[in-house]
């Protein structure tokens, strides 16, 4: 679905946004090196929530996308958040822009203009949320067919990977011992930042073996965790967070190739390759499973239908069939925040210091050395409140 196009018009009293463009046909790779107050300069064709959550946090002053943010094939969520956040979202202005812009330009976007110098070398649609709600709107009316297409990708998965999924062949070897513990495996994705601050009592207490998936090693790290175990294509994971210590598995296409493990030689660090199909959070949570995890909890993994095709890819079906083959093992980590109370809350504590504390002044005023021993507190108190008041006579 073509969103439509606006009547070129260029306002006079308002210049718009102004701000250093950055530009990248993978919004993720985008991400890493946008700063407050540019102008994304995207390609992404139904926008997802991921996406749109990283370039809220960089801090741009706006979003040009080449290709449609919201087709109509399903309900996406991207836009919403951009739109709602203030962040202005002009929607397929063409491939040309890529030519047309370089990477550090300053650009002007006026509407639904983009310019740069005096020059317009961009023209879109201008989202707005109500564009954007009438369009999510239509857009559900397609999820039909969007479901056929997801089941058909759900059983070509399962005939690929069949004896992975059903009999864990072509599991690797790992040195963390995984038998009979728990399981956090921290993804880069939905409220991983919110779900982890939920999860630090749990986290402290069953102490799990803590699992990155790619980003999600640095989402560990950034809330003061050390991961045990690194899974991924290790395309989005730092060099300080491949460096931690932890086990690296790298997530390998079914062929053997693993363009992962260049990247880990010239790091000189040792790792394993894991051959699947789908995505590397279905590989770690088969590796878990596969290793005898007692629980698996999940952070910032995909839940529902439409995050499974917000995803934006056929290999996102995988994820059905692993949910269903760990089964009952699995938690979202929302789920355990809500069941799981620390078994020693932060007000007991307080109150439980306070009761000793008023029970060992009793016990000194019972007696007739306790009472020495406040009397001559009680000198030393005083002493140091007329030492305090001299400092200002």
């Amino acid at each position: 679905m073509r969103l439509p196009t606006l009547r070129r018009t260029r306002s006079l009293t308002v210049p718009g946004v102004v701000g250093v463009a950055r530009l990248d046909t993978r919004t993720k790779n985008l991400t890493k090196r946008l700063r407050p107050g540019d102008i994304a300069i995207v390609n992404h064709l139904d926008l997802d929530r991921v996406s749109a959550e990283a370039l809220v946090a960089a801090g741009v002053a706006a979003v040009v996308n080449a290709a449609p943010s919201i087709s109509g094939r399903y309900p996406n969520l991207g836009p919403g958040i951009l739109v709602s956040a203030g962040i202005p979202l002009v929607d397929d202005v063409g491939m040309e822009v890529f030519a047309k812009v370089g990477e550090g330009d300053t650009v002007r976007l006026d509407g639904p203009s983009l310019i740069r110098g005096d020059a317009e070398v961009a023209f879109g649609s201008v989202q707005t949320l109500e564009t954007v709600t009438k369009a999510a709107d239509d857009a559900r009316a397609g999820l039909a067919t969007q479901l056929e297409a997801f089941a058909a990708n759900t059983m070509e998965y399962l005939r690929r990977d069949r004896d992975l999924l059903l009999d864990g062949v072509g599991v690797p070897d790992i040195a963390t011992e995984v038998e009979g513990r728990h399981v956090l495996i921290v993804v880069r994705g939905y409220d991983y930042r919110e779900d982890l601050v939920a999860l630090r009592s749990y986290i402290r207490e069953y102490r799990p073996v803590l699992v990155g998936v790619d980003g999600g090693a640095d989402a560990l790290l950034e809330a003061r965790f050390k991961p045990d175990i690194i899974v991924g294509d290790m395309d989005s994971v730092s060099d300080t967070a491949l460096r931690c210590g932890a086990e690296l598995i790298v997530h390998a296409y079914r062929d053997g190739r693993a363009p992962g493990s260049d990247r880990l030689e010239r790091l000189g660090l040792e790792s394993r390759i894991f051959a699947a199909t789908g995505t590397s959070e279905d590989v770690a949570m088969l590796l878990a499973d596969s290793k005898g995890a007692a629980l698996i909890v999940a952070v910032g993994t995909h839940l529902s239908l439409v995050e499974f095709l917000d995803k934006g890819r056929a290999g996102a079906a995988s994820m059905f069939l692993t949910r269903l083959r760990v089964g009952g093992k699995l938690v979202d980590a929302k789920g355990v925040s809500r069941l799981y109370r620390s078994r020693i809350q932060t007000w007991q504590i307080v109150m439980l210091l306070v009761a000793g504390l008023l029970a060992f002044l009793v016990a000194l005023a019972a007696t007739p050395a306790g009472q020495a021993w406040l009397e001559v507190i009680g000198i030393r108190w005083n002493d140091l409140i007329y030492w305090f008041r001299g400092l200002f006579t």
